[in-house]
């Protein structure tokens, strides 16, 4: 039997009694994206989910691939059914392992109209107990199949390595570069794998990955996924013969020290992953993920207001406030049209030494001798909204909460409270861990009118907690959740809060948390110069509508340097920090200009899709852009394009842009800054479709296309 499932995407699932089900196919618009093996033997390590449980090894290959599972291969097809919520399809396919009583549901949801499919997996004990060591949320046989043996060569694996400071660091490389090649054997040992274990779910790379059938960003199929999940997470991919597979999972024991114990009537689900395609290039793809986020996050009005945020980190009080230091920052953003004011680290400490006291968040009386209450006041009569930086996960060793708090409400290992860099980790499965963060959260919204909190993370606990858990990894992925769930309770008791998600810049970007927190911080890369590969280069993870960008002018910077910085925020959450207190009336204009450009096109944001003309960054790239599809009707914006040029003797690019209809007539725009826009040389090349771009060398500009 074959069950068709899907709209924009459409998955075939072949589903036979006594067998266990399998993804058959995967199509678009008429175009295969993922094809199963017609050699038997195949097919037989590519069930729809591969589970591994302890003392039920694997008995079709060895390796460390995560196929192949003896367990996987017993599974027998059992029932399916389409759950409905609301305009959202999920199947449901159920199957049983007839030698341990095991249950499995593999879910498979998709969104109406978008080509992208989200799974998880849920399994149950039955009469035995049994000790879960790997389950996959989605397995994917046959990505891409190219139809002759040269799979190696044809298919280019992207992945974004994702250091502190230099984040969305992409690239794409063939299957054979990367180190699988075809063979003679369906069993081949190789595959290309990416995991993250530890609390940072994007510390080394971001959870995410990409195969497309060329290297073209812009054509040919493509297939783009994330892992939508706070914490550790694997995904692989292996060759097996005439094709390779794609296998997406959340934390497991091999890569994560991750084990679970399921008693008889127990169940365990596998955090969700997505899988997105299109026959239209990675970009393709890409707009499709975009979709599918903006229909998978809890609505909220931020995500179509989008204010403007001052933030007095960056480049600025560095964690060092004081009400002396605040009061012309307040009047500084309220001239330059900042909508919020968000006093960040070390407003609740006395000495300059914060970092191992955070924890009880109650305002120094030294840094604000007449409260602080005095500076929040004063935002809010200068029409800001007031905000404040926590960072509600970790408790430092001099904090009365240190002690005050039970161990257990505490990440354990061995029965030893866990220490990182002077601070503790909260348990967020604890009710007193809980509790102490709820009271937190509700004391300062009330007393201090808060309309905005920027939860910051800045530690990595590793693997987990062992405590109340069957493994560190199990100890950590309740956290994980708990988390999340702890999230929207604040939500549902401060509707109108925004939060704003951050770990020392992105190394927590995953959307398991933009799909409840409103913003996200990219970096906190401070120099200019080295921002625009990761304002590029941020929307294949990030959302544009949630993507804060640092622009930081201080008065060291020339005029140039301070439009150059300005400009690379706009396409996306534009945070100000910097000394606007301190700058030059030039410096001022440039400020009161990219936030009016800003203005205008923020209600275009958030139905905005991303285009590379350039190709994804590099790190050093001399030219980079950033374009943003938006609209297609008449006289109304069909984009912009955002161009930095950096440090090459070439003063020219030519950009394609192909998503606007070749019957359109376009006009090109620079409409930020103006003192460049003299300075630069825009045009549109009607035959080519093509936008002609020259500047001089550090400056950035952004355009306006009208169609």
């Amino acid at each position: 039997m074959i069950i068709t499932f899907g709209d924009a995407l459409e998955l075939d699932l072949c589903c036979a009694e006594g067998e266990p089900p399998r993804l058959a196919a995967l199509r678009i618009d008429g175009s295969t994206l993922a094809a199963e093996s017609s050699d038997a033997d195949t097919r037989k390590l590519l069930p729809l989910s591969h589970i591994e449980l302890a003392g039920h090894a694997r008995d079709f290959i060895n390796g460390k691939r995560h196929i192949g599972g003896g367990l996987s291969a017993r599974l027998e097809y059992i029932s399916h059914e389409i759950v409905r919520l609301g305009d959202v399809q999920v199947l449901e396919i159920t199957s049983h392992d007839p030698v341990t009583d095991l249950t499995v549901v593999a879910c498979l949801e998709q969104q109406p109209g978008i080509a992208a499919v989200r799974g998880w997996t849920r399994v149950t004990a039955g009469s035995q107990e049994v000790v879960l060591l790997h389950v996959t949320s989605l397995l994917i046989p046959g990505v891409l199949p190219v139809g002759d043996d040269l799979w190696e060569n044809r298919l280019t694996a992207w992945t974004a390595a994702n250091p502190w400071c230099g984040e969305n660091r992409w690239s794409g490389a063939t299957l054979a570069e990367r180190g699988l090649t075809t063979t003679d054997r369906p069993d081949a040992r190789n595959r290309l794998a990416l995991s993250s274990t530890g609390s940072w779910s994007s510390s080394e790379h971001l959870p995410m990955g990409a195969l497309t059938d060329s290297d073209e960003q812009a054509s040919g199929r493509a297939v783009v996924w994330q892992i939508e999940h706070n914490g550790s997470w694997a995904w692989e991919i292996g060759d097996t013969y005439d094709a390779v597979y794609l296998g997406i999972s959340g934390p497991c024991d091999a890569e994560s020290q991750w084990s679970k114990t399921l008693a008889p009537g127990k169940s365990f689900t596998t955090v969700p992953a997505t899988l997105a395609a299109s026959g239209a290039g990675l970009e393709g793809a890409v707009a499709e993920l975009t979709r599918h986020r903006r229909r998978t996050r809890r609505p909220h009005a931020d995500h179509e207001r989008l204010p403007i945020i001052f933030n007095d980190y960056m480049n600025c009080l560095s964690g060092d406030p004081s009400t002396e230091r605040l009061l012309p920052l307040v009047e500084a953003a309220a001239k330059a049209g900042a909508e919020y004011f968000v006093i960040d680290a070390g407003w609740y400490d006395d000495t300059d030494g914060w970092w191992d006291s955070v924890g009880e968040w109650q305002p120094s009386t030294v840094r604000f001798p007449g409260g602080l209450k005095e500076v929040t006041d004063l935002a809010r009569e200068r029409g800001m909204i007031p905000g404040l930086w926590l960072e509600p996960e970790v408790v430092g060793v001099r904090s009365p909460m240190a002690r005050s708090l039970p161990d257990e409400a505490f990440f354990q290992r061995a029965g030893r409270r866990l220490t990182e860099r002077g601070r503790h980790q909260l348990d967020l499965r604890h009710p007193a861990a809980r509790d102490h963060l709820d009271a937190t959260i509700d004391r300062l919204v009330t007393e201090f009118g808060l309309g905005y909190v920027k939860f910051d993370y800045n530690i990595e606990i590793g693997p987990g907690t062992d405590h109340a858990a069957d493994s560190a990894g199990d100890g950590l992925l309740g956290h994980n959740r708990a988390y999340l769930t702890w999230l929207d309770g604040v939500l549902d008791r401060h509707p109108d809060l925004v939060i704003e998600s951050c770990s020392s810049g992105g190394m927590r970007t995953d959307h398991a948390m933009l799909a409840t927190a409103q913003l996200h911080s990219v970096t906190d890369q401070t120099d200019f110069r080295l921002l625009p590969g990761i304002a590029a280069a941020a929307p294949m993870a990030v959302n544009p509508e949630q993507s804060a960008m640092w622009a930081y002018p201080v008065p060291e910077m020339t005029d140039g340097e301070t439009a150059f910085n300005l400009a690379g925020a706009l396409l996306g959450r534009i945070h100000l920090s910097g000394r606007l207190d301190l700058l030059r009336p030039t410096q001022e204009a440039l400020v009161a200009e990219a936030l009016t450009t800003y203005r205008d096109l923020r209600p275009h944001l958030a139905e905005s899709v991303p285009h590379w003309p350039l190709g994804l960054p590099k790190w050093r790239d001399p030219w980079t852009a950033l374009a943003l599809e938006v609209d297609t009707a008449a006289d109304a914006p069909a984009g912009y394009v955002l161009v930095w040029h950096r440090d090459d003797d070439r003063q020219q690019v030519e950009l394609p842009i192909p998503w606007i209809a070749n019957d359109r007539q376009v006009h090109a725009e620079v409409v930020y800054p103006a003192s460049v826009a003299t300075e630069a040389d825009v045009s549109w090349n009607q035959d080519a479709r093509t936008l002609v771009v020259a500047l001089p060398q550090w400056s950035a500009v952004l355009i306006k296309l009208t169609a």
